[in-house]
């Protein structure tokens, strides 16, 4: 009896010491969990971040996400919108969003009649905009804002999804057209989004040296356009250009940067085209030397171009309060000059177009609410003159380098052949 009574005291006393045990283990693995929720939330909530633009599109868009083997660089695409990158990262998940997004239209789920600008930081459309060969006006309407309207292709349509790896994601879509002449188009689009390495990156810009202390992403579309119709696209009926707009995030300190061909202007036409939303101002548009210096700060809407004649295979901006040098780079074709012109009016010249265009978003008019504000980089591809069954490409790469003005000053150099103070000074 006694021997009963003391073996089960020790039961006893074991089965209270392993309760014990179990419970301040369990207490630790609740504390660890609740740490590491709280770091989660912390990542999850900064104002401006990757991760903070990511939760929120995935309340309205599903959307594909690329990443680097470091897991440093990170890259947001949706299909419902087209194949478009929404936004990057260069820090992860608690880094710095580049991307544009507008918020107020996602939460308003309201469809808009014209164009439902959601925003992101490189977008798939097609040229031209105006004139009598326009995508964007119907056959005889007027060339004015009331009349302007995006085709739903490239506006509200999805693209299909064709693969998708760690690294990149295809998309594709058939459809058809019709020009303000009448022409109807009869495609294929293929797009695909791919992130790079650090080492591609160096390679790719053709960089000396890409410093560990610099933070990066950066990715590559390849866009194609094949005409599946039975007809020729020719010049007399109109033809189409793929078109890649960046909208980025702006600040009071962005100026946009564009190397351009120097020479006669009788031999290569002027400089810039600054004469979209009337004359840019000479405190927003300065040309130095070899570079064109563009205010990208969200507060006057206004837009330039660049010809080919003009144009080289790069633009880009500096903000010099954050430390962000960010680069478009494109497959730009030697020699070729015919690039649709989507000037608002009946054209002279129809292949007299540009080929990269840079916006400045602001108020329309005194008093009214600007878009975003944002700023945009874009480029375009030739106007593409097609046979049945054959295809046109157009590959355009963006960067986002990001660090102190020291280690950034020497790529800036190297890439647009000016210094970081010529641009913070290009205004003074």
């Amino acid at each position: 009896m006694k021997k009963t009574n003391v073996l089960s005291a020790r039961k006893i006393g074991f089965l209270i010491l392993l309760a014990g045990i179990l419970l301040s283990c369990n207490q630790k693995k609740k504390s660890k969990a609740n740490q590491d929720k709280a770091v989660d939330l912390h990542v999850e909530q900064v104002t401006g971040s990757y991760n903070d633009d990511v939760r929120f599109m995935k309340n309205y868009i599903e959307l594909i996400e690329l990443s680097d083997a470091s897991n440093q660089s990170k890259v947001a695409v949706s299909a419902a919108l087209q194949g478009r990158v929404m936004t990057s990262s260069a820090d992860g998940k608690s880094g710095r969003s580049y991307g544009w997004i507008n918020r107020e239209l996602f939460e308003s789920e309201e469809i808009q009649e014209h164009i439902n600008v959601y925003g992101g930081e490189e977008r798939f459309w097609l040229g031209p905009e105006g004139g009598q060969y326009s995508i964007f006006f119907e056959k005889g309407a007027e060339f004015t804002l009331d009349d302007w309207y995006t085709p739903k292709l490239i506006d509200l349509e999805p693209f299909d999804v064709k693969n998708v790896s760690a690294t990149s994601a295809t998309f594709t879509k058939k459809a058809s057209l019709k020009n303000y002449s009448g022409f109807q188009f009869d495609m294929e689009i293929e797009r695909e989004v791919a992130i790079l390495s650090k080492d591609d990156i160096q390679k790719q810009l053709n960089l000396s040296e890409l410093s560990n202390q610099l933070k990066t992403v950066a990715y590559q579309t390849k866009n194609t356009l094949t005409n599946i119709g039975t007809k020729d696209w020719k010049k007399d009926s109109g033809l189409l250009s793929i078109w890649l707009l960046g909208m980025f995030n702006h600040s009071p300190n962005t100026t946009i940067l564009i190397p351009y061909v120097q020479g006669d202007d009788a031999a290569l036409g002027k400089v810039v085209n600054d004469t979209y939303f009337g004359k840019v101002p000479a405190d927003r548009l300065v040309v130095k030397g070899n570079a064109i210096f563009f205010k990208g700060d969200g507060e006057y809407r206004s837009k330039i171009g660049l010809t080919p004649m003009r144009a080289k295979d790069i633009a880009g901006s500096y903000d010099s309060a954050n430390g962000i040098l960010t680069i478009v780079k494109y497959n730009k074709p030697k020699n070729v000059t015919d690039y649709v012109n989507s000037m608002w009016e009946i054209q002279e010249e129809p292949f007299s177009g540009d080929v990269i265009n840079a916006y400045n978003d602001g108020a329309p008019e005194p008093g009214a609410k600007p878009l975003g504000p944002f700023y945009e980089l874009e480029t375009s591809s030739p106007a593409l003159a097609l046979k049945a069954g054959e295809s046109g490409t157009h590959i355009q790469t963006t960067y986002h380098i990001e660090g102190d003005e020291i280690t950034l000053n020497p790529l800036v150099k190297e890439l647009f052949g000016v210094s970081i103070n010529d641009i913070k000074t290009a205004f003074n």
